[in-house]
């Protein structure tokens, strides 16, 4: 368990914590010298049959408000700090502020110097401090009176929090997360962070990630949690890890300490947002706000997205677009304060990590915010399928959770490492759509035999992934709806009927096709050769495209049949000893094509679906089944 205080500067937080543990956190030079916290504290107790108490010190200075968000965050209960003599003052409203916005589970109230005013004084402060509480969910918390130096009323709070032991559940699945608030060296030991562990646990020897950060694994080489030597750490712990792999310069506050699988950075995220009863004025969109989460604060541009504008005391779903990616996840709390970091403005959670640029106020958009909303991992993702077709892997790191949930029924695609899944309402819906629209293409081109299966999936599903799409092709081939020949999809009752021109002029190019080869052959050299009118020679050809008894490469340049299948046998074999890549050069020192016409061939075999471009190398699909 995790205490914080929080307060106005020289309340006597850090008196308060050394009169609880016997530890002063002030531990800087500049600290001893002038009497005030810089930078966090931290220190340990331990109670009797319980497990040891962490705290949390934080500045109270206005200036350092930044600073005590990166302590706060994290905290499972939180010391209100008001001094007797001083009372309620502008940082400790702040920081009341920040403990509710960041949604702290507890907390409690304490009055320090007391031995410094009269009873009547403190009874005055009891009445100020009942209305400081309204609105912040924090207004049954009760109070404690204490003189620290003296340790008057120290013992009914550590009874206190005593009874409020207990840590945080441990979700199954979820992967270590570690907030870094500092980064140190030691002698015999390496580099080594201290944070708050959010999520998960980690033992030693880990691999780890540094978030933002490079692809690098780091290893864990020693643990304390709760300032004890450890071999493994867990959520709800202070924690320090000495790492193998990387030096204390490339470490910063306000990076996170991860499981590989829920690496997740993002530079744009969606939330739901409240905004603090006290300001005055709304939020629009626009707005240039400092976001706060975990340790690190960004500075970001706001977008309301299902109202025009956040009222104060109300709540609203919000697009956060960051000027610097950071690492955040599903579930977690944010705090907002304005552009120049002078007050606090609203806070929430995070609902996506992985939030879209396009389609964001849509209102296929909206419920599916509205279904990650709901409180278990199964129910938000059951909400998003029925809205719209998931990758698993990225769910489940976007929730910080190692294991991929697979719903139980459905459509489940497992490709190149990622594993998609569509609802089977959803997939209905999807598969009607698509034959509705090839019944529509019959009708206004009742002369064509159908679309190329590219063109179908632009035309009735451009927004789905290609593994859903050749799935949900395939289902309907297997059931005799739709068709297919070469690269083309139709209806089975459709077919395209050649004229008698037409026919005779397929009878005449198909032995000269075939001498041709790998080269293929040019409309107008099948013209010449076969003695007909290069006008009908195309058109001819074309119409034989369409049907599939012929491939049209690049304009007015065909191959026949079993040349692409040797192409298309050939592309397999320079793929499967190149780990599935098939180069441009690799496949025309193959074919014995020159470099251009090899590209040209290589670019039809992705447009059809046998390879997939990425970058400057064609990728085998792994479940195409097309020139077989």
């Amino acid at each position: 368990m995790i205490i914080g205080t929080a307060g106005h500067i020289d309340h006597g937080k850090t008196t308060l914590v050394r009169a609880l543990t016997g530890v002063d956190t002030d531990r800087l030079p500049e600290e001893k010298k002038r009497g005030i916290s810089i930078e966090l504290g931290y220190a340990f107790l331990d109670l009797p049959g319980q497990e040891r108490l962490g705290f949390v010190d934080v500045p109270g200075h206005e200036r350092l408000v930044h600073t005590m968000l990166a302590g706060a965050t994290g905290l499972d209960h939180a010391l209100l700090v008001i001094a007797a003599d001083d009372g309620v003052m502008p940082q400790t409203r702040e920081h009341l502020a920040v403990l509710s916005l960041l949604g702290i589970p507890s907390g409690a109230i304490v009055i320090t110097k007391c031995d410094r005013v009269a009873p009547e004084r403190i009874a005055v402060l009891r009445e100020e401090i009942a209305q400081l509480l309204q609105g912040s969910g924090f207004e049954a918390s009760p109070i404690f009176e204490v003189a620290a130096l003296q340790g008057t009323g120290l013992d009914a709070l550590r009874a206190h929090l005593a009874s409020r032991q207990g840590r945080r559940t441990d979700v199954q699945g979820q992967g270590f997360r570690l907030a870094i608030d500092r980064a140190f060296s030691l002698d015999g030991v390496g580099t080594v962070v201290t944070g708050t562990v959010h999520a998960g646990r980690v033992h030693v020897g880990d691999a780890l990630r540094l978030l933002p950060g490079s692809e690098q694994l780091l290893r864990v080489r020693s643990l304390h949690a709760q300032n004890r030597e450890v071999g493994e750490a867990h959520v709800g712990q202070r924690c320090a890890v000495g790492l193998v792999g990387i030096g204390r310069e490339a470490i910063a506050r306000g990076q996170w300490l991860v499981h590989p699988d829920v690496a997740v950075a993002t530079s744009r995220l969606d939330a739901r947002l409240r905004l603090w009863p006290a300001e005055t004025r709304g939020l629009r969109s626009g707005a240039s706000v400092q976001l706060h989460l975990g340790a690190r604060a960004v500075n970001a541009s706001l977008a309301v997205l299902d109202r025009e504008l956040l009222e104060p005391g109300h709540e609203a779903l919000v697009q956060l677009v960051l000027h610097e990616p950071i690492g955040a996840w599903r579930g977690d709390r944010v705090v907002l304060r304005d552009a120049s970091a002078s007050r606090t403005l609203a806070g929430g959670v995070v609902l996506d990590p992985f939030a879209p640029a396009r389609y964001r106020r849509t209102a296929a958009r909206l419920a599916e915010l509205g279904a990650l909303q709901r409180p278990s991992m199964m129910q938000r993702l059951t909400g998003l399928l029925a809205e719209a077709p998931q990758e698993l892997r990225r769910f489940a790191a976007a929730e910080g959770c190692e294991q991929v949930l697979v719903p139980e029924d459905g459509l489940i695609i497992q490709e190149a490492g990622a594993v998609w899944a569509m609802s089977e309402p959803g997939a209905q819906g999807l598969m009607t759509l698509l034959l509705e629209r090839l019944a529509e293409h019959h009708q206004s081109a009742p002369e064509e035999l159908g679309l190329d299966v590219a063109r179908l999936r632009r035309v009735a599903a451009p927004r789905l992934a290609e593994p859903l799409w050749r799935a949900l092709v395939q289902r309907l081939r297997g059931e005799g709806r739709l068709s297919q020949r070469g690269s083309f999809l139709h209806l089975p009752e459709h077919g395209v009927q050649l004229s008698a021109t037409e026919q005779r002029i397929a009878q005449k190019v198909a032995p000269r096709l075939a001498e041709a080869g790998v080269e293929g052959a040019w409309a107008r050299d099948l013209a010449r050769e076969c003695g007909e009118a290069e006008a009908l020679v195309r058109t001819a050809l074309a119409r034989l495209a369409q049907q599939g008894d012929l491939h049209q490469v690049v304009k007015d340049l065909y191959y026949d049949i079993p040349t692409m299948v040797r192409l298309a046998q050939c592309v397999r074999g320079v793929a499967a000893g190149a780990g599935g890549q098939v180069l441009a050069a690799a496949f025309r020192d193959a074919t014995g094509l020159g470099r251009k016409r090899a590209i040209q061939v290589l670019e039809y075999f992705d447009r059809v679906g046998l390879l997939r471009r990425v970058d400057d190398v064609h990728k085998l699909r792994s479940d195409a089944r097309i020139f077989e």
